[in-house]
């Protein structure tokens, strides 16, 4: 047989359905508010056809420029050979959700504003950078070709307060 070049080519499991989850699409699908400048996620689902996006952009993340009755206009990163062009798309609402991306930020922002909050209560000084983790430094160990003074001198480094605060 030839190889078409359809829309739909090499889809068959990216638009299924997940089991037990066949039918009628949920009315909370529906229920979302987005917002301009929201960042969303596009998964296309296979029971609506309209608006589908594209199976390129299948799985990527946009932020929301437009929003229309039905549809809802998105900005999307696109590599093309060499370049990596910011594609707008129209997207239905079946074909998208909020996106996780951000929330750790966010919880992050949200953690350094309480210590803030505390460490202006004792008068005192806290740090609020984050911190390179064991795990991070024995995958660092276990990766290069470093030799072992190196290594050692790098995590002396990093485990080092901050310059500024350092007290001798």
């Amino acid at each position: 047989m030839t190889n078409t070049k359809g829309k739909r080519r090499g889809t068959r499991y990216m638009f299924s359905r997940p089991f037990r989850k066949h039918g009628v699409v949920p009315l909370a699908t529906y229920m979302r508010i987005y917002k301009k400048g929201d960042i969303v996620d596009i998964k296309g689902m296979g029971t609506v056809q309209q608006g589908m996006p594209h199976k390129c952009y299948h799985g990527k993340t946009g932020r929301v420029y437009n929003i229309t009755q039905h549809a809802v206009g998105i900005i999307v990163n696109k590599q093309v050979k060499g370049k990596i062009l910011a594609k707008k798309i129209n997207v239905r609402i079946e074909h998208i959700k909020h996106s996780k991306s951000r929330d750790s930020f966010l919880q992050r922002v949200k953690e350094n504003e309480r210590k803030k909050k505390e460490a202006k209560e004792k008068g005192t000084w806290v740090e609020l950078k984050r911190q390179v983790s064991t795990k991070i430094s024995f995958r660092i160990r276990d990766h290069c070709c470093w030799s072992e003074r190196q290594l050692d001198i790098i995590l002396l480094i990093l485990s080092l307060p901050h310059p500024e605060k350092r007290t001798l």
